[in-house]
């Protein structure tokens, strides 16, 4: 299945597959990986671009195929690339234009994207310590939200996400793109309302929700004493009573002006740095 391909004459770069065909059946199968059914069914999802899959290698994820367009072939940093797929045990596929973009489904396609093996941290590994703060979140919907959510959690050094019901699927292309290559940093569980009110009362954990009826502003609550769980919730309904109710604090996030809520990105974010601040310096990021 796997052809040596020559590259700059005489430098033999490694078993590479040349793919030119819509037809073909592995480019069907990464096709398919747009497809919910088809990712849970295979454990897999696409990551598009050159240094989203160069930190995913760093990371230790595990990459099943790498793809990359005929404009990128002899570049020495895609040839490492598919040097480091190759070792790992993986395939690399040369495809055209026309195929790359098929897989990624954009009209401007990136020139490398990777299939990688999906990861979930299981709840009951989740302890929390001190200076940690999770974000649980309620039935998330919108890939652009959990996708700017996992690059927000990245960006402040939170430790992970819990998806609590039926949430969108956070290795769907759309939220890959949203997060930035923060999918590959950052912890991601989920579990059922159920299960995240067990790991709750077991865990000794402050959980702050946002809700419109909190009682309490933001900014006086005390994120020190204990690891920090942040719950937010769902875009249209906000957090049934069966998970506001095990709060330890209801918080608003004041607002003046006509809109009457936060984008559930925004809020989460703007909860995320206060519940940080304590821990966060200019020094921390060069």
């Amino acid at each position: 299945m796997n052809n040596d391909i020559r590259h700059d004459g005489a430098r033999r770069v490694g078993q590479v597959k040349e793919v030119t065909s819509l037809a073909n059946p592995i480019v069907k199968d990464i096709k398919a990986l747009s497809q919910k059914k088809t990712r849970d069914e295979t454990r897999s999802f696409i990551a598009e671009g050159l240094k989203l899959v160069i930190d995913a290698l760093d990371l230790g994820w595990t990459i099943k195929t790498l793809v990359y367009s005929k404009a990128a072939k002899g570049k020495p940093v895609v040839e490492k690339t598919a040097a480091r797929t190759i070792a790992a045990g993986g395939l690399v596929l040369e495809v055209s234009e026309k195929v790359m973009s098929a897989i990624t489904r954009r009209d401007n396609p990136q020139m490398v994207a990777g299939v990688f093996e999906q990861r979930w941290m299981p709840l009951k590994t989740v302890s929390p310590v001190s200076g940690q703060t999770w974000i649980a979140l309620d039935r998330v919907r919108d890939p652009g939200n959990l996708g700017t959510i996992i690059r927000t959690a990245d960006a402040s050094g939170a430790s992970g996400i819990i998806l609590v019901g039926d949430c969108t699927d956070p290795f769907s292309m759309e939220t890959v793109r949203a997060t930035m290559g923060s999918v590959f940093a950052v912890p991601v569980v989920k579990a059922t309302v159920g299960e995240f009110l067990a790991w709750k009362r077991a865990a000794g954990v402050n959980i702050v929700a946002t809700h419109l009826a909190g009682a309490v502003d933001y900014r006086t609550i005390d994120y020190r004493s204990r690891p920090v769980v942040l719950l937010m919730g769902n875009e249209q309904s906000g957090l049934p009573d069966e998970l506001a109710s095990a709060a330890d604090s209801l918080a608003r996030i004041p607002q003046s002006g006509m809109a009457d809520s936060l984008n559930l990105a925004v809020a989460t974010g703007v909860m995320l740095f206060e519940a940080r601040r304590h821990l966060l310096s200019l020094g921390d990021h060069a």
